[in-house]
């Protein structure tokens, strides 16, 4: 399994970055999907992710309203849209994918880093102020 993810870069605050996490080696509809992100001097944080089903509507609270996950299955491609970008949005963005186990999992389990059996190599995301 290999996780590349992309589309970092420098932006000033309040301006917009696309990321991606091209997925290869795993079936899409039983893996769940996560970005996770650190900054400087900070723990990995939970930044949103997207179930098997497609469904993206984990987020946050710090990117809710700001950050948008999608997912295209049939690419194995899942993308982070960040809005309204902010200094504090400076970090390491990593995605990851969690093999589906069971038919429910909370909100609070996807959000989970032990639950991620992958990790790609991260793409550095810095905002300016």
């Amino acid at each position: 399994v290999q996780l590349q993810a992309s589309g970092g870069g420098l932006v000033q605050t309040g301006g917009s970055l696309r990321l991606s996490c091209a997925a290869s080696g795993l079936t899409a509809s039983s893996y769940d999907m996560a970005w996770f992100r650190q900054g400087p001097g900070k723990e990995r944080e939970f930044v949103g992710a997207c179930s098997v089903s497609g469904t993206c509507n984990y987020y946050a609270d710090a990117v809710k309203g700001r950050f948008t996950l999608s997912r295209d299955k049939a690419k194995n491609t899942v993308y982070l849209q960040m809005n309204s970008l902010k200094p504090e949005d400076t970090a390491v963005y990593s995605c990851a994918a969690a093999p589906r186990r069971s038919v429910f999992v909370t909100a609070n389990e996807m959000s989970r880093t032990e639950r991620y059996n992958y990790w790609g190599q991260g793409t550095q995301v810095t905002v300016s102020s």
